[in-house]
């Protein structure tokens, strides 16, 4: 399923922006599981019922994203249409949740992607998982780690920021400061703010309300309270491009070549992944844009792409 834009949507930001402002496109019939975690957290699970013994599609959201965000809303319309079960598992602090904990989640957080996909696995003859931008990273990373022994049996990463330290250097300048990190610390400084009424002295406030960068709210907010140190250190860290050579499962890993969140220079090469890594890097699409046809256009191609490439995998298991 090759991928190209129309004209009228060519470039990365326009790709980026477009979908997220202009696609009006209604939420399926969710079911919502509320669950806590075994720290005394709690979070969100918002479920598409399929049909019995169908597979289960897991999707982890984007950096302060929900199961309202328009991939999400796209691949749980198709998802369903199938007659599968899907779920968008919302980190902690997501979804309309509030989170009581100084711990958040980040960018190489596989510990709350295993749990997650532990207790669902019981629940479903097959499951597959998809990761977008950041839960993207959270799940390449556990895919690298758990390696044969990982629970889905295929999984895609869309648009995720493989080199965070890249990722995270181009969105501190520039155009990508002005639109995107601004738009990001608008929601992650409130909620920062409100875990330090909870927990005075966590961090800074000071700092905090300074913070303009990914840089500055990462080594005040995110390195720290996750046990990093510093900014640079979770950069290193939790990117998961050099990990892709452990990864055993079926993995497409998609990402555009105008994604203005990561240059097209830290994209990997074959030779920097395991076999069972699928490359796949069309020249348009964006920051989980990928949208096609006329205007206003469609946002089907990436659900599409997406189950197509788990469906075999998840066929052969029931076969």
């Amino acid at each position: 399923m090759n991928y190209r834009a129309p004209s009228w949507l060519r470039g990365g930001h326009a790709q980026t922006i477009w979908p997220a402002v202009a696609v009006k496109l209604a939420p399926p019939c969710y079911r919502r599981e509320l669950w806590d975690t075994p720290d005394g957290a709690r979070i969100a699970l918002d479920f598409v019922d399929g049909q019995p013994g169908a597979p289960l599609v897991v999707l982890f959201h984007g950096l302060e994203g929900s199961s309202a965000s328009h991939y999400a809303k796209a691949l749980m319309h198709v998802v369903a249409a199938r007659g599968w079960h899907g779920v968008v598992s919302h980190f902690r602090g997501c979804g309309g949740v509030d989170n009581p904990l100084p711990r958040a989640y980040h960018a190489g957080d596989a510990a709350e992607v295993r749990w997650i996909l532990h207790r669902l696995s019981g629940r479903f003859a097959a499951l597959a998982a998809v990761g977008v931008s950041l839960g993207g990273s959270m799940l390449l990373n556990y895919l690298a780690e758990e390696g044969e022994a990982a629970l889905p049996l295929a999984a895609a990463a869309i648009s995720a920021p493989l080199d965070l330290v890249a990722a995270s250097t181009r969105l501190d300048t520039g155009l990508g400061k002005l639109l995107y990190t601004r738009m990001f610390l608008d929601t992650l400084k409130p909620k920062a703010m409100a875990s330090l009424q909870r927990h005075p002295g966590l961090f800074d406030d000071v700092r905090l309300r300074r913070a303009r960068t990914f840089i500055e709210f990462d080594d005040l907010v995110t390195a720290p309270l996750h046990g990093f140190g510093t900014a640079l250190n979770y950069w290193t860290q939790a990117s998961s491009k050099p990990k892709l050579k452990h990864i055993a499962r079926p993995t497409l890993v998609l990402n555009a070549r105008n994604d203005p969140f990561l240059p097209e220079s830290a994209l990997p090469d074959p030779s920097q992944v395991s076999p069972s890594v699928t490359l796949d890097f069309p020249n348009d699409g964006g920051h989980v844009g990928f949208a096609t046809g006329p205007f206003p256009g469609r946002i089907d191609w990436l659900p599409q792409r997406v189950l197509a490439f788990v469906e075999p995998h998840l066929q052969n298991s029931t076969d």
